[in-house]
């Protein structure tokens, strides 16, 4: 009796070990990958494929860098990703030039997009009530939270999936460039901007490939 107990108490304990270690990995992220930007695959599994050669589409022109996930615009890294970092990064050059931005993450959410967007589509918040619900900003959760949005119709007043599967990816772009101003539509074109359709199809293809 006793080392069954022993063996139940050990393997209690190795449950809670288990479950605080993915805990601690989720929100420390894993190693950056060795390929850049959008090569990088997304974390969070299944979905469109559609919608998710789109947010890899984004992150070219947006996070164009080995470790995407973990980018602050201005390309310095942060390393906690239990929460938005919130740093404001002084702008040195384009039309915002003298203002400072909180973008961060694969797709380079601001503070303010990312906790509107997060209360909507975050599938996994800490706290109780309204006022303490703190949103992790881990990898599977960027990906999540952009993808619950480029998903809802409402939001964008136009169905994107439909929109990519009749090929009119340029308009796709120009309804999003709002939001993500370097694709190719905005006020802060850059050097990858240009490459985004060709960038798509690529994605596209690998995500299609993937899904099957």
């Amino acid at each position: 009796m006793k080392i069954i107990k022993r063996l139940l108490a050990g393997g209690a304990a190795a449950i809670v070990w288990a479950l605080l270690l993915m805990h601690w990995q989720e929100q420390v992220g894993t190693p950056c990958k060795s390929a850049v930007g959008y090569k990088v695959p997304l974390v969070m599994h299944g979905g469109d494929p559609y919608i998710r050669a789109l947010m890899r589409t984004i992150s070219a022109s947006e996070s164009n860098v080995t470790c995407p996930y973990r980018v602050l615009y201005g390309g310095k890294y942060f390393q906690d990703l239990s929460q938005h970092p919130d740093r404001c990064i002084g702008i040195g050059w384009g039309p915002n030039r003298g203002n400072c931005t909180t973008a961060a993450g694969r797709y380079q959410f601001i503070t303010t997009t990312w906790l509107e967007t997060a209360r909507l589509y975050h599938p996994n918040p800490s706290g109780l009530l309204s006022w303490q619900k703190r949103y992790s900003f881990a990898p599977k959760y960027q990906d999540l939270v952009v993808y619950g949005w480029l998903s809802d119709r409402y939001a964008w007043g136009a169905d994107i999936s439909k929109l990519l599967r009749q090929e009119r990816l340029d308009e796709v772009l120009l309804l999003l460039s709002g939001t993500w101003t370097s694709l190719g539509y905005g006020i802060e074109t850059n050097s990858m901007s240009g490459y985004l359709p060709s960038i798509y199809k690529e994605m596209l293809q690998e995500e299609l490939n993937r899904a099957w």
